[in-house]
């Protein structure tokens, strides 16, 4: 067919997006974007253009507040937020709001693509249930953010009074995630209904218990860039664990379907996407090479033990005797420093002629803790930069109190690169601190995300500025290009080989 600042609020907001997108990243999470999402965002971008204007607006429920759209309608969490209440349309108006007065481009945003978008939820939940409403019917908007919310709030009020409670509970919910994906932001997210499984032991992982080529991200945001065959990179426990899967196993069928018709990827791919409380079972038809042996399995999805060593963020080694092997799952608070005391430590009694920097399935995280690694290559400089929509930027700068290392550096990057992950990739490439080796980086580098907290105890995250790479170019949806393009191969996989960090090692021995 792929993080997210300060005090109080850069743990809580570091720990849910990074454990969000690190456990994406390094999960079996693999499926596409769903064509209810698609249909959404389409349909926003077509309708906003047939906007009426000839009819008045209902008269709304109750008056809107002074001042609703200046940014004072939801603040940062200043503690972990208590227990979820349920969703309601007071809840979907104060992140409307929320959105208009903090989001980046909030001011200039047009405000009435994300009605129409959560009425296209509403609607298609509606028709989902086998229910329709006659007041179902989207009211005309004008341009005037308050009006038209107020347009809006009266006839959704009108629909859900009609509906037993548990639909309404569920129109809220569909409506408020159509609004947020209609920002087409990869850094914007709602959090709710987080659920773990019985027996859940912190660590543990959920679902059929692989890995495959394809990242979450890809199959979310750049669905073009998956190429096949489909095939296992990693067998981490579970069912895949039980069945005997290897990596190098080819997917040839997910539930009777191709991942791949014509080159392209397909909803099939979609079935590998699971997370609890899911648990239909999935059947693969497999292929491998090496025999030629071709079987049928049926996965079952569940809890599993997950091997502590990759729940590391920093883990480091020494190779050919001389080069400091690093790997760094994610730009987590403190993770800077262990990076650079693993380096010290590899450097200690011997001399160093290289680093190999191990960003792929990076997930990112704190740009203050990469911007951190990348002061061990060169001071002075511009890292990354932060901007508003109006194009006004602030720098992320190195850190020059941290030593310099003086070595070679090589970093190996794929599509999990993401986020902080990206501010780094391109940070090397831009300042020519190094090489980068691997595949493109996911493209995912909208903004540092800030939590907002809503009345029903979720959170709401976004960026309040737009990330710009050391150069002030562009990443978001484009990714940072490798230097060397190495890609893994599903013969590859089966024979156990990285040829990536074999590139790696022969660039540092030149």
């Amino acid at each position: 067919m792929t993080g997210i600042m300060t005090g109080i609020m850069t743990g809580i907001m570091t720990g849910i997006m990074t454990g969000i997108m690190t456990g994406i990243m390094t999960g079996i999470m693999t499926g596409i974007m769903t064509g209810i999402m698609t249909g959404i965002r389409t349909a926003a971008a077509g309708l906003t253009l047939l906007l009426a204007a000839a009819c008045t607006a209902p008269t709304p429920p109750r008056s809107q507040a002074a001042g609703t759209t200046d940014g004072t309608v939801c603040a940062p969490p200043q503690s972990a937020p208590g227990t979820e209440t349920p969703t309601t349309v007071d809840v979907i108006e104060q992140a409307y709001f929320c959105i208009l007065g903090n989001y980046y481009s909030g001011a200039t945003l047009e405000a009435r693509s994300l009605l129409i978008a959560g009425f296209i939820a509403l609607t298609q939940e509606l028709n989902r249930n086998g229910r329709d409403v006659p007041e179902a019917t989207m009211p005309a908007l004008k341009g005037d953010r308050k009006a038209d919310w107020a347009a809006f709030e009266a006839v959704y009020r009108k629909t859900t009074d009609q509906v037993p409670a548990g639909l309404r509970d569920r129109l809220a919910v569909v409506t408020l995630e159509a609004i947020v994906a209609a920002l087409g932001d990869n850094h914007a997210s709602w959090a709710h209904d987080i659920e773990r499984p019985p027996d859940y032991y912190d660590g543990d992982g959920y679902g059929l218990g692989l890995q495959v080529n394809v990242t979450r991200s890809q199959a979310t945001h750049s669905p073009a860039t998956m190429l096949p065959p489909l095939f296992v990179t990693t067998v981490q426990g579970g069912a895949a664990q039980a069945a005997g899967l290897r990596p190098g196993d080819i997917i040839e069928s997910i539930n009777g379907s191709a991942p791949y018709v014509d080159g392209k990827a397909t909803p099939a791919i979609g079935a590998l996407d699971l997370g609890y409380p899911q648990a239909r079972p999935v059947r693969l038809r497999l292929l491998r090479q090496s025999t030629g042996r071709r079987w049928n399995v049926t996965l079952k999805p569940g809890l599993y033990q997950r091997d502590l060593a990759i729940l590391q963020t920093v883990q480091s080694k020494l190779l050919d005797d001389s080069i400091a092997y690093v790997r760094m799952r994610g730009f987590a608070p403190d993770s800077a420093n262990r990076v650079l005391k693993a380096i010290t430590r590899l450097r200690t009694g011997r001399t160093l002629t290289g680093v190999v920097l191990d960003l792929r399935g990076n997930g990112g995280g704190s740009p203050t803790e990469a911007a951190r690694v990348l002061s061990a290559f060169v001071h002075g400089k511009d890292t990354h930069f932060l901007c508003t929509a109006d194009g006004r930027c602030s720098s992320v700068r190195t850190d020059d109190t941290v030593e310099l290392l003086n070595l070679p550096l090589v970093v190996l990057t794929d599509r999990g690169c993401a986020s902080a992950c990206e501010h780094f990739s391109s940070a090397v490439k831009d300042l020519r601190l190094g090489r980068l080796v691997g595949t493109r980086t996911a493209g995912l580098m909208s903004g540092p995300s800030q939590a907002y907290l809503l009345s029903n105890n979720t959170l709401l995250g976004f960026p309040s500025k737009h990330g710009l790479g050391a150069n002030r170019e562009e990443i978001n949806r484009i990714g940072v290009a490798p230097d060397h393009h190495v890609p893994l191969t599903a013969e590859d996989a089966a024979a156990g080989r990285d040829p990536a960090l074999a590139q790696a090692l022969t660039l540092l021995h030149k």
